[in-house]
């Protein structure tokens, strides 16, 4: 059975155990778990009580196709709640063949004692002198990292930003391409990584457990079944793959729903510049690559590789959330200044969501011009530096509304909101009030019913149904989180009448553990009852759980709609 590794990063002592009361958990449940039984709520998120928990699901390590995530869990150094993050890469596949099921680093090293790096084999754990690589952008360390374990090296790396922690800090896992281009991007989880003074965790190549189906059989039919679904829905078999996730830019955009500049407008006038459609007519002009998996297994493949003009690699995974943050809600027309943003990000080791939004607040605050990529550039090359700048821009939103003077802040518990305004998407405005992330679209993703008609159609622009719709929603994040499972399966879910059997069926046939769906529902309801006990705790009340006044006083264009859902409404979405 895989057990709980514990390291103790004062100490430099660990331990493997069972399980225990953490048994029949994986990914985001066991996180969200861990850190709400272990953690006191109301320690400071960088002091030595906190703990930091990178856990696979538990579909990790199977040949389930898109099972591949890893979650990330910890007390957020942004928002004070409790934390999830959530991220492809290698990791989460391979730490079951190293019989773990989830990496818990506790306590906090002395003021004077050094970085070092984690590296984790069979049975050991070896804390390494990592000075060489100490400051460096995280594309050369990993290179460098690389040198020293060998090109089969998988890790999970904080840059300068986490080093010096700030609050947007990512951890950049390896890619199928052995590259760090995967994140562990919102909350600061990589501030906590770095209050524990661990540059990077690097699991041995050479050590390969063999896992395999309980039920060999069962798992094989419900795989086959399962890929079936994910390759014959039009989203995840045809959208995505095609011009990957910024394939929305221009949904959204022409929904009316696609925040500008700072969230004033609805509607962007350069949006075809910055769209998926022309991102990947650029990617195909430069010999790039317009489909890659972010994981092992992923059959959707709405990842992809940018070039420079010369043909020069420049970034892979680049999202919408990133392309709207700098191209539309900083009014940035050039989509290679926003790529050269984008790596810029990975290497220093930043949300792009958080840092985008920071960009456009320092606009409106007058620091650089609406729309100067290259100022925006400069900005960023601050952060993880001794520049009081890059201080300010690498601690997001919040701290630079404040430091800037600027009022209208996109906020919810602190974390920035994503690329879906409220007042026309609803479905998406509830669950950014009411999840214990923070402001998390992917939390209880309600695009695919107020604009893509995908699992029904609920009306994005009027309150009715958006409540009950962000609960379900939210309940069954929760579980996809949970199983390891790739977000995006959902859009082929909600559409599939066996889509949640054939979950169910693949978790037990798997683990060997009877698993039904309503198994599945309550995996997501438990899940939610921890992070929102944790946050009551921390306390969070139902006064957090709202969206800044602008959205209600405001109308958007074009369709000039305001928000207008109260607060004791939005209590309903609560499990």
């Amino acid at each position: 059975m895989p057990r709980i590794l514990r390291i103790n990063t004062r100490t430099k002592e660990y331990t493997f155990e069972e399980p225990g009361q953490y048994a029949k958990l994986g990914g985001r449940a066991l996180t969200s778990r861990v850190i709400n039984k272990e953690v006191p709520a109301n320690c400071h998120p960088l002091s030595a009580e906190n703990k930091l928990v990178f856990a696979s699901g538990l579909l990790g390590g199977s040949t389930a196709a898109n099972s591949g995530r890893l979650s990330v869990g910890t007390k957020s150094p942004l928002t004070g709640t409790i934390k999830e993050s959530n991220s492809g890469g290698l990791f989460a596949h391979k730490l079951p063949k190293m019989d773990i099921l989830a990496i818990i680093l506790e306590d906090k090293p002395a003021p004077e004692d050094e970085f070092s790096t984690l590296f984790i084999s069979g049975d050991k754990v070896e804390f390494r002198n990592c000075a060489d690589i100490m400051g460096m952008d995280n594309y050369p360390a990993h290179d460098k990292l690389m040198q020293t374990y060998g090109d089969k090296m998988i890790a999970g790396m904080i840059g300068p930003a986490g080093e010096t922690l700030r609050t947007t800090a990512t951890i950049q896992f390896t890619d199928p391409y052995k590259r760090p281009a995967r994140s562990a991007g919102r909350g600061g989880v990589g501030a906590v990584m770095g209050s524990k003074k661990i540059k990077a965790i690097i699991l041995d190549a050479d050590t390969n457990e063999k896992v395999a189906a309980v039920d060999a059989d069962a798992f094989k039919d419900s795989r086959s079944r399962w890929v079936d679904i994910l390759r014959n829905h039009p989203v995840t078999s045809q959208g995505l793959p095609g011009f990957g996730t910024a394939i929305l830019v221009n949904i959204i955009n022409e929904a009316g729903a696609l925040p500008t500049k700072n969230f004033r407008y609805g509607q962007c006038d350069h949006a075809a510049d910055i769209s998926g459609e022309k991102i990947a007519e650029t990617i195909q002009a430069r010999q790039g690559k317009t489909t890659e998996g972010c994981h092992v297994g992923c059959v959707i493949q709405c990842s992809q590789q940018y070039n420079n003009a010369a043909g020069e690699y420049v970034t892979s995974g680049f999202e919408y959330e990133t392309v709207w943050a700098f191209g539309a809600n900083a009014l940035i027309q050039d989509i290679d200044d926003i790529a050269h943003l984008d790596r810029l990000c990975d290497e220093k080791g930043i949300d792009t969501i958080e840092i985008g939004n920071a960009i456009a607040v320092a606009m409106d605050g007058g620091v650089i011009p609406w729309g100067d990529g290259k100022a925006a550039i400069e900005l960023v090359k601050k952060i993880g530096t001794a520049d009081p700048m890059g201080m300010i821009i690498g601690n997001g939103v919040g701290f630079c509304g404040r430091a800037f003077g600027v009022e209208r802040l996109p906020l919810v518990k602190n974390q920035s909101m994503p690329a879906y305004d409220p007042r026309a998407v609803k479905g998406v405005g509830v669950t950014y009030a009411t999840t214990p992330m923070g402001a998390d679209h992917t939390a209880g993703y309600g695009v695919c019913q107020n604009v893509l008609g995908v699992g029904g159609n609920v009306d994005g622009l009027k309150k009715e149904g958006n409540i009950e719709l962000s609960k379900n929603l939210q309940v069954a994040t929760a579980a996809i989180d949970s199983m390891g499972l790739c977000l995006f399966v959902a859009f082929a879910v909600l559409d599939a009448a066996d889509g949640v059997q054939i979950m169910a069926d693949l978790v037990q046939s798997w683990t060997g553990q009877a698993f039904s769906t309503d198994d599945l529902v309550n995996l997501g309801v438990n899940c939610l009852k921890d992070e929102l006990d944790f946050n009551a705790r921390a306390g969070f009340t139902a006064a957090d759980d709202r969206l800044p006044r602008f959205f209600d006083t405001d109308p958007l264009p074009p369709h000039n709609v305001t928000w207008g859902i109260t607060a004791e409404e939005l209590q309903g979405a609560k499990v």
